[in-house]
């Protein structure tokens, strides 16, 4: 079994979906052993509470440095030895300093198909905006590696979701995570820690 930890800064929906998936048996080979947000106001620190999930704030504002941040990470991943690390709506850049410790080791849930609507500034509502303003008739959801540039690292798995006609940012962003995200996130999990 590989110890997982989830980073998370919000409500944590995802998070959400992985704690279902391992309940339910389609993450089998991992276990959800900490989750890490980036805010202590998150609504994931609640999930994590209700399932029994240990959970620490880790702020970038509360260290001096990226340099003081990444070690304080580095050491609570080392103490809880964490073998995946996966992002679900956390909105941290992780440093070349972190990918580099934690190669094929840290996977991220994206809501597009990438390389469409992808990397710097793009994340939440922005992306559906953008699809929807480009006008594409199919969108989605990729999980990939991450690395040292955003949204960079190679894809482990994609799922196409229709736009509709009448689809608002909110719309869209509700049927991606609903037919995408909540699917592909703990599918993509189990085979990573299947194979680390």
């Amino acid at each position: 079994m590989k110890n997982i930890a989830v980073l998370v800064s919000g409500g944590g929906t995802n998070f959400q979906a992985l704690i279902d998936a391992e309940k339910t048996g389609i993450i089998k080979s991992g276990h959800i052993k900490l989750c890490i947000s980036s805010s202590k106001l998150a609504y994931a620190l609640e999930r994590a509470k209700n399932n029994g999930i240990k959970s620490v704030v880790i702020r970038t504002k509360d260290f001096l440095s990226r340099e003081d941040f990444d070690k304080a990470m580095i050491k609570t991943l080392e103490e809880n030895e964490i073998d995946l690390i996966v992002l679900a709506g956390y909105l941290n850049i992780l440093s070349k300093e972190l990918t580099d410790k934690y190669p094929n080791r840290i996977i991220n849930i994206h809501p597009s198909l990438i390389p469409s609507f992808c990397g710097e500034g793009f994340y939440g509502l922005k992306v559906h905006e953008e699809a929807l303003k480009y006008g594409v008739k199919v969108t989605g959801a990729t999980v990939h590696y991450v690395n040292d540039v955003v949204d960079g690292g190679n894809i482990i798995m994609q799922k196409a979701v229709y736009v509709k006609e009448g689809d608002t940012p909110e719309i869209l962003q509700k049927r991606v995570m609903e037919e995408a995200e909540w699917k592909i996130l703990p599918e993509a999990t189990e085979m990573v820690c299947r194979n680390l």
